[in-house]
């Protein structure tokens, strides 16, 4: 059940999980989050790399609590809705991404790939836990299975050249 659009951008528990909205997208509602958080990755990119990952660490956590009061609100285990797992996944697979457009879609691919086709151990954390935990950590698992593969192939493509 989706929640009215009202609710959405009211009550900020909805508006932060459902990614300010980008989430009620009827199709592919991860897709659009993770499209909805480029913004703000190109902000938290600015800052200094501490300064990053202490805001990922943040929202990690939030995200737990907030991501999972809304879906026990709703019901349900795991909404497509919520994709504010999304926005943080992305943060961690950018996180020190090299410079160049190129980079930014190649995470953005890759780390869709990643929570799409849920290998070990980002099934285990989407299959078995619950709660915000479990929302939230599949996509960090994908996010971090991306920035090996972004770090390796830079440091790849640094060797070649």
């Amino acid at each position: 059940m989706k929640p009215d659009l009202k609710k959405v951008f009211t009550n900020p528990r909805y508006f932060l999980a459902l990614g300010f909205g980008s989430g009620l997208v009827p199709r592919a509602p991860g897709t659009f989050g993770t499209l909805a958080a480029i913004p703000f990755y190109l902000i938290l990119a600015e800052l200094p790399v501490l300064y990053y990952a202490g805001v990922v660490i943040v929202a990690l956590a939030v995200g737990i609590i907030v991501c999972g009061s809304v879906a026990q609100e709703l019901a349900v285990k795991d909404p497509a809705i919520i994709v504010w797992d999304e926005f943080v996944g992305l943060w961690i697979a950018l996180f020190m991404l090299p410079e160049g457009w190129i980079w930014l879609l190649i995470g953005f691919a890759v780390f869709r790939f990643f929570d799409i086709l849920k290998p070990w151990p980002v099934n285990y954390f989407d299959e078995k836990l619950s709660g915000g935990a479990g929302i939230m950590l599949d996509d960090v698992a994908a996010g971090l299975y991306t920035l090996l593969v972004i770090q390796l192939a830079a440091q790849s493509v640094r060797y070649l050249l």
